[in-house]
């Protein structure tokens, strides 16, 4: 119950935070969503979800440095929703 509430309102906060840079560098504002839920929940995250994790923040930037946007931010939102789906307490239900 602890870890779903911290990861939820983590997410919420990151997520309402996100339409101010929605417009300019949506890529950027994922992959610093990303970052905060790798530092913020580490203790909460399984290993597995921490390595799920870093893995898309890791193919992201490739993404991002690559000049490819587009591919950076389909890869980053993933991850939010996957964390997302964690946050609710559906963690294994895949």
């Amino acid at each position: 119950m602890k870890r779903t509430a911290l990861t939820g309102l983590f997410l919420t906060a990151a997520l309402l935070g996100s339409p101010v840079f929605a417009a300019d560098d949506l890529c950027g504002a994922n992959l610093q969503t990303l970052k905060d839920a790798q530092k913020s929940a580490n203790t909460n995250l399984s290993p597995d979800t921490k390595s799920e994790t870093g893995t898309a923040y890791d193919q992201a930037m490739t993404a991002q440095k690559a000049g490819d946007d587009k591919k950076c931010i389909e890869i980053t939102t993933k991850a939010i929703q996957d964390l997302k789906t964690i946050g609710s307490g559906n963690e294994g239900a895949k």
